[in-house]
């Protein structure tokens, strides 16, 4: 039988991206510009949040590591999704050969999985800061949180592999139309000449184990947190406290839910989605927390905003001195 399959799947060489479906070819380049900026534009800030890690001594703190290993993943994720479709649109070139596409299936999934996991652990962070503040510099340790993180970026693995084994086990011998803006596995798995309902199932299981757990011990870290602000009497702790964690909860919500509603639409009543809305929705909850992440982190933090200012500053003398230097001569 895994033979067959094998045989069968060997007879789609290539798959297709679509993209939006319902996107009219005039509008074709600018998509294609569109999507291009989003990706310069997120590889540009994450990476600044990567080159103030490595150059600022003063950011080696579990807080910091966690800032740095979300900035990898999203430039990973980026790197990895966005390529193909803006090649898709901008030069009409959306193939993408069978394993490449399982390949790129594998890394959708696993960095998706992986910011699941990071926001899991920033959101203990938050907990420890905050509700056991005395406690902190003993539990969360620099080396702790290397720890958290190391096992995070091993253990998302686990989720998609399993969901990628079952696809390949799946014979691929007619359509190659994948209707999305990259491969995954719901696009991949309703391509299959065979019925794909388990395989679907146990995807879904996957995702909502993936999912859910993390979210549930978000939420509560975060109930907790409110539960110890409230507590607090000076007003000023208040607005510190929450102010900490507004964005970052805005963000987890901005991941969480959208994805609750992609995967669960099939199955609760009146929340049916063609095509297109499902996709847009995807590409959503996908591209704005890259993208708005580096510029939060760095307005909101104090010691980011510190030291950005004092480089500019810093280049502003080195500036004026080369200046003076050249008039001089």
């Amino acid at each position: 039988m895994l033979q067959e399959n094998k045989t069968a799947a060997s007879v789609v060489a290539k798959f297709f991206i679509m993209g939006f479906p319902g996107l009219p070819p005039k509008y074709y380049s600018l998509m294609a510009v569109l999507l291009f900026c989003i990706y310069i534009a997120v590889i540009t800030g994450n990476s600044l949040i990567v080159l103030l890690f490595v150059i600022e001594r003063s950011l080696h703190k579990p807080m910091y590591i966690i800032m740095l290993s979300m900035s990898l993943s999203d430039i990973g994720f980026c790197t990895v999704a966005l390529p193909k479709v803006i090649s898709r649109y901008w030069f009409n070139d959306g193939y993408i050969a069978f394993y490449i596409c399982l390949f790129q299936r594998q890394l959708i999934h696993y960095f998706g999985t992986l910011n699941s996991l990071i926001m899991m652990i920033m959101a203990l962070d938050r907990y420890l800061a905050i509700c056991h503040p005395l406690r902190y510099p003993v539990l969360m340790t620099n080396r702790t949180m290397r720890l958290l993180i190391g096992i995070s970026w091993v253990t998302a693995m686990i989720a998609p592999t399993i969901n990628t084994m079952q696809t390949v086990k799946l014979p691929f011998c007619g359509p190659n139309m994948i209707a999305h803006c990259f491969c995954d596995g719901v696009s991949m798995n309703q391509l299959a000449c065979a019925d794909a309902t388990l395989t679907n199932l146990i995807a879904y299981i996957v995702a909502m184990f993936v999912l859910l757990l993390p979210f549930s011990l978000i939420i509560l870290s975060y109930a907790s947190i409110l539960v110890s602000v409230l507590r607090i009497a000076n007003a000023q702790g208040h607005m510190k406290a929450f102010s900490t964690c507004a964005t970052q909860l805005t963000i987890i919500i901005i991941y969480y839910v959208p994805r609750f509603v992609v995967h669960s639409s099939s199955s609760i009543p009146n929340t049916q989605m063609n095509s297109s809305q499902k996709i847009a929705l995807v590409m959503f909850y996908s591209l704005l927390p890259p993208l708005v992440n580096p510029f939060i982190y760095c307005i909101r933090i104090k010691e980011i905003r510190q030291f950005l200012l004092k480089w500019c500053v810093q280049r502003n003398r080195m500036s004026l001195k080369v200046n003076r230097l050249t008039i001089s001569k």
